[in-house]
């Protein structure tokens, strides 16, 4: 299946099953004409809802609660099949983009449908079906500001995802507490998916950027056109370790410990 079918595919596709379909083999021969997609089609009961202040994520002193837990799991699932979608529009928007880049934007993919997959999974273990609690539409409002495949990896990999790396370990720890040891895994198993997302953008945001920038020069220039704070590429704390292993350098990490 050709990339730009299977974005296609996943972008108007309006059941679960499709928008996790995955073709197994793909190739990339005919990328096309660059295609802005304004609005994924989303499965019945599954459309983007207005979030109010009322509807924040339970707090850590509440994951005693199992119901709680699975409110956590259902928000980080939504996160997860933006993703997807976010990355499909990533390949119809920027047909020219480097070969190696637009294969390994669909293998991210593939293991972002996983994720949404193994989210399901635990959130049924805990009661709760996908799509029964609200879905916001979050970081598919910053997709028009996705000018160029630099604007993708400082905004989704470098930000977003960078974030994770401080999100899951204390999700997982939090979760670990409570004695609830599948969800934590799970929150392991993501974090290191993220740690290898966010060593992707790094690369290419050294391919990409001007010459005479540095990295944090041209991640946060790049950054303030899609109307986002540099600070949302961190947690409450910021966990160094993850940040390493994904070859972020001490100085970028101090820079960010600084915002």
């Amino acid at each position: 299946m050709e990339l730009r079918d299977w974005a296609i595919h996943i972008l108007s596709a309006d059941t679960l099953d499709n928008k996790l379909f995955d073709p197994g083999e793909w190739t990339d021969h005919s990328p096309g004409t660059p295609l802005i997609w304004h609005e994924p089609t989303r499965p019945p009961g599954m459309s983007f809802c207005r979030r109010t202040k009322e509807e924040k994520l339970p707090s850590f002193q509440e994951h005693h609660d199992a119901q709680k837990r699975a409110i956590c799991l259902h928000r980080f699932a939504g996160h997860e099949l933006l993703a997807v979608e976010i990355m499909a529009f990533t390949l119809l928007a920027f047909p020219d983009a480097p070969s190696i880049f637009r294969k390994g934007i669909a293998h991210t993919l593939r293991e972002e449908q996983g994720h949404v997959r193994l989210y399901m999974a635990h959130m049924k273990r805990l009661g709760v079906q996908f799509g029964d609690l609200p879905l916001y539409r979050h970081f598919w409002k910053h997709t028009p500001y996705i000018q160029s495949p630099l604007h993708y990896v400082s905004m989704m990999n470098l930000t977003f995802e960078m974030a994770n790396l401080d999100f899951a370990p204390m999700y997982g720890k939090s979760f670990a507490h409570f004695g609830d040891q599948e969800s934590a895994q799970l929150m392991a198993t993501i974090l290191k998916d993220e740690i290898s997302h966010v060593k992707f953008g790094w690369h290419w945001l050294k391919r990409f950027k001007q010459t005479q920038q540095t990295e944090w020069e041209a991640w946060e220039t790049t950054l303030a056109t899609t109307l986002l704070s540099p600070k949302r590429a961190k947690g409450f704390c910021v966990h160094e370790k993850p940040r390493q292993q994904a070859g972020i350098p001490i100085q970028w990490i101090a820079n960010l410990k600084d915002l």
